[in-house]
């Protein structure tokens, strides 16, 4: 997390990278508008967001977000429920009104609050997800993307990553181990997808480390030992165990010595 650091994006700027499985060419960037009156969480979000391929606006008020989405419409709209003129719920309503029968602009509602309420309200106003304050940066990134590929008709399940009975739907985030779905925290998703999507091969723990929480813990493999032993209570809950250690060296998902893989 950047917070209490302000970051200064510049929100135009070409992006040279492609976001993965939404866009395929330079200048062709999907277009976020970020709406949130606390300036340090758009620039945050900016930052994030464009490294990652996307172009950015920011709005800080329901008004400014219904004028900038006139202007220029956007791909999808990070909107912060709590805002000081009009709330989220109204500027979606708003969007949804002006939209009529044509195409909708997909919607993430970002809020401190976590009551059922709010939740079913953004659903009836036909959000695509919902976000609660603290956040990781990196899961609503992946959710942005996961929302606009099922805008673009990129259906369920048709971006999934596998091996032996275990499944990983980066869509929808969801797990499946021989036919059951196991809960995972952030943390643990993106260190099972990291080992997933490398199966079979060995991975040094700096590595790992690096991959999945972006910087070394200097020397710290104390943090990976634990959510190396997470994962293994819930993944290798079922037999036969696909997380293995390789000693003196990392780890490795692939399926025991014994069995085909």
């Amino acid at each position: 997390m950047f917070l209490g650091i302000r970051l200064e994006v510049p929100i135009h700027a070409p992006r040279a990278r492609t976001v993965d499985g939404v866009a395929d060419a330079p200048g062709s960037q999907p277009l976020v508008l970020v709406v949130d009156d606390e300036e340090h969480i758009t620039e945050m979000l900016a930052m994030g967001l464009g490294f990652n391929g996307f172009d950015v606006e920011r709005a800080a008020t329901g008004r400014q977000a219904l004028d900038a989405i006139e202007r220029r419409r956007p791909d999808l709209v990070v909107l912060d429920v709590m805002l000081p003129d009009l709330d989220g719920f109204e500027v979606a309503r708003r969007l949804r009104h002006s939209e009529g029968a044509g195409t909708r602009v997909p919607v993430i509602f970002l809020t401190a609050r976590d009551a059922t309420q709010d939740k079913v309200e953004g659903l009836r106003l036909g959000s695509d997800d919902y976000v609660t304050k603290p956040f990781s940066i990196e899961e609503l990134i992946e959710r942005v993307k996961a929302v606009l590929r099922r805008s673009s008709g990129v259906g369920p399940g048709e971006h999934k990553l596998s091996y032996a009975d275990l499944e990983l739907d980066e869509d929808t985030r969801d797990v499946w181990r021989s036919g059951n779905r196991i809960e995972l925290t952030p943390t643990e998703y993106k260190l099972l997808r990291y080992l997933l999507a490398n199966a079979r091969r060995v991975l040094t723990r700096d590595q790992i480390l690096e991959h999945v929480w972006d910087y070394t813990f200097a020397g710290n493999a104390s943090v990976l030992e634990t959510y190396i032993s997470y994962l293994r209570h819930k993944v290798d809950a079922f037999d036969p165990p696909l997380i293995h250690t390789v000693r003196g060296v990392g780890y490795s998902l692939r399926l025991p010595p014994d069995q085909k893989g």
